[in-house]
């Protein structure tokens, strides 16, 4: 690497040139006129060329001083800009959650505010994935991930009920007659999560509809796109029902079943490693997501 040039000297000639002068040079940077003088000689001899033109109480930048001092000032702001993002994050205590993307859209960010008010110092960094969580090989401090409860090299806490329902557009078009029975499900689209696959299966299994083929209809990449084709009558969606809670009192979803599938402890977690200690701002958003989610009456025995 070239040898870079000393940067007391490159900030003494930066100041310098930003004012066209080093008297405010030197107030800007607590020192004497005379030493940004010398910082500024000993820049133009590490460089070989002089890049001020020097008056009688006055300096003016030379071509090459000109061209040096964009390029530099540049450089210095970006360092003064990154120096600045760092202490700010530093300050703001750093909190990397992932969840699902429906579980962030629908459930999580809406209640986001509540935990910054509480928490102003802490910065939460909120990442979605299906994939599976590796807390040795990933530098974040807490997963919301579906589940029995069991999950190696993490602490589990169980989050909210997995109840199972069809949910529909109440002007969805009826093929040949209205929905009387589960087994009349055949008649129409069903739409599926690759977040979860399993869900219209497990469904028209606990309600007997043999007639029905579960992995028939449109598969969407989360249950948010699933949801959203129901409202806009594409067909019948298997819902989690806290997630749209907000959907069925406002109309714009209704239940097609009254028939609900309860998964019990199979639901949505709150993981964090259980092979490093605890850092205080992620025990500050587990208290917080705990209270905001378990009922009274608590998560199910295991």
């Amino acid at each position: 690497m070239e040898k870079l040039p000393p940067l007391n000297s490159l900030r003494a000639f930066e100041a310098a040139a930003r004012h066209l002068s080093v008297t405010a040079a030197a107030e800007e940077l607590f020192v004497t006129p005379g030493a940004v003088s010398r910082k500024v000689r000993q820049l133009e001899e590490f460089l070989g060329t002089p890049l001020f033109l020097r008056g009688h109480q006055q300096i003016a930048l030379t071509r090459h001083g000109s061209e040096y001092f964009k390029s530099i000032s540049r450089a210095l702001n970006d360092m003064r800009e990154a120096t600045s993002r760092l202490g700010r994050r530093v300050q703001k205590q750093e909190l990397r959650i992932r969840a699902y993307t429906t579980f962030a859209m629908r459930w999580l960010i809406p209640r986001l505010s509540d935990f910054h008010a509480r928490h102003p110092e802490i910065e939460v960094s909120l990442t979605t994935s299906l994939e599976d969580v590796d807390f040795d090989r990933e530098d974040i401090d807490g997963a919301i991930r579906l589940g029995d409860g069991l999950w190696r090299g993490a602490n589990s806490y169980w989050l909210v009920p997995n109840v199972l329902c069809p949910v529909m557009s109440p002007h969805l078009p009826s093929p040949d007659a209205p929905l009387s029975v589960p087994d009349d499900l055949s008649r129409y689209t069903l739409l599926h999560s690759l977040a979860r696959p399993d869900d219209w299966a497990d469904w028209l299994a606990s309600v007997g509809a043999a007639g029905v083929d579960p992995r028939a209809g449109t598969m969407f990449q989360s249950s948010a796109m699933a949801y959203a084709a129901a409202i806009q009558r594409q067909g019948i969606a298997m819902a989690q029902l806290f997630l749209v809670e907000q959907d069925l009192r406002s109309g714009e979803l209704v239940k097609a079943f009254d028939f609900l599938l309860d998964r019990a402890s199979f639901t949505y977690y709150l993981l964090t490693p259980s092979g490093r200690p605890e850092r205080p701002q992620m025990t500050a958003f587990r208290q917080w997501i705990l209270e905001r989610s378990v009922g009274p009456g608590g998560p199910p025995a295991r």
